[in-house]
């Protein structure tokens, strides 16, 4: 007979991390003011721990729901981000937890069914079809749980706070108008935003500035939502929103090009030729915004490993914002401001896991538990990597020079313009 799961758990996590431990066999252990509870609530979570260490285990344990949490998860997860962890343990404590619960945890189990690991039979990595299979695995899942996940604007990439007591609405409403605000858009000019998602920043800039917009997205079903929300708007006459890959675009000069959370899918190797075709589609003078989610670094490899790429964003990569820079340095544009908002990103996470939480039950039965159960891990692990500088947001404008002449002010404000002026409706 093995020894009791709970107490050996403890034991090899220390005394220090305040966890508490709850085990299918019926043994606890932990001290009694414990930030939270692990709850193996099936020995399979062992052999998940066991074959696949480190933050993988936990996810394929956690997402099967053979492991349960009882408390903030968050809280949990900057507790095991910390050396000597559940996901850090060294050779000494794995040695302990395998004396003491036996050889029998080695043996692998199945993976639950929301882990998909891309092969050839996607095509190759970052071709029109695999990109559209990864787009698909993550964004067309549900219209309607994200609606309830990210809220009236339907933005899906990180907000900016104009203060501290903002709510979520508010900090997307003002993340699209700054983005306006830096492209400098006029009444009458035209904007290619690529990875339009739902349609967000289509809709602001149609309707506030009074350009005229194309939208282009791999997830079909934001196309169709996209779309119909601009009809029912009135906007489609200058606004369209297309499913399709920005590879395709034929149009060309454009006043201005927007890519708001499309880099980290295009893969590392694709930089310089997205930089060249997103400049190929500007006029001269016009200016291109680019924001994505980077490392700190530029030494860090692109390719994610383990839960994210497995649960979350197949094929997806994320460079330094110096290789950004670079790429578009390198297609011939001219970078002329670049801010990093990670904390806003944080917030961001941490305001949609709120939202998730609010929806659980219907998000369950809406998606299943077990993609729920992705989010709620993803979104609390996303906000921890911005909170520690894992990762950053970035975003870079630059523009298209005309034989040196960049189509600029000696210095550019891009606060907000006086009160009402960016959100009046502007008339065709």
């Amino acid at each position: 007979m093995s020894a009791p799961i709970a107490p050996i758990l403890a034991r090899a996590v220390g005394p220090d991390l305040p966890l508490a431990f709850r085990a299918c066999d019926g043994s606890t252990a932990g001290p009694p003011d414990a930030v939270a509870t692990l709850d193996v609530v099936d020995r399979r979570a062992l052999n998940h721990l066991a074959t696949a260490p480190g933050e993988l285990g936990l996810a394929r344990a956690y997402v099967s729901g053979t492991l349960d949490l009882r408390g903030d998860l968050y809280a949990v997860l900057q507790l095991l981000a910390g050396e000597g962890s559940v996901g850090t343990l060294g050779w000494r404590q794995r040695a302990e937890v395998l004396r003491g619960l036996g050889p029998g945890i080695l043996r692998p189990v199945p993976p639950p069914p929301e882990e998909v690991r891309p092969g050839p039979w996607w095509g190759l990595r970052h071709s029109l079809t695999r990109d559209s299979r990864a787009i698909s695995h993550h964004y067309d899942v549900s219209n309607r749980f994200y609606e309830w996940l990210l809220g009236p604007t339907m933005a899906y990439t990180c907000a900016v706070y104009p203060h501290d007591g903002a709510s979520l609405e508010e900090a997307q409403t003002e993340k699209v108008d700054l983005v306006c605000r830096k492209l400098d858009l006029r009444p009458g000019q035209r904007l290619l935003d690529v990875g339009c998602g739902w349609g967000t920043m289509v809709r602001h800039a149609a309707e506030h500035y009074g350009v005229r917009v194309l939208g282009v997205t791999l997830s079909r079903q934001q196309a169709e939502w996209g779309q119909e929300r601009l009809t029912s708007l009135g906007l489609g006459g200058r606004a369209e929103i297309r499913h399709g890959d920005y590879r395709n675009v034929a149009e060309s000069g454009f006043d201005a090009v927007s890519s708001i959370g499309l880099t980290e899918h295009i893969g590392a190797r694709n930089l310089g030729s997205y930089a060249r075709f997103l400049a190929g589609k500007l006029r001269p003078t016009g200016r291109l915004l680019n924001h994505c989610i980077t490392r700190p670094t530029t030494t860090v490899e692109p390719h994610p490993r383990g839960f994210i790429e497995r649960y979350v964003f197949p094929d997806g990569e994320l460079v330094g914002v110096a290789t950004v820079v670079a790429a578009l340095q390198d297609s011939g544009l001219e970078v002329r401001h670049e801010e990093n908002l990670r904390e806003h990103y944080a917030r961001t996470c941490a305001a949609w896991s709120a939202n998730l939480e609010a929806h659980w039950a219907e998000s369950v039965a809406e998606i299943g538990e077990g993609r729920a159960r992705v989010w709620r891990l993803y979104l609390a692990g996303s906000r921890l990597g911005f909170v520690q500088r894992r990762v950053e947001l970035h975003q870079v404008l630059a523009v298209r020079t005309d034989g040196g002449e960049a189509g600029m002010p000696l210095r550019v404000d891009f606060s907000r313009r006086p009160l009402g002026a960016a959100l009046e409706p502007a008339l065709d």
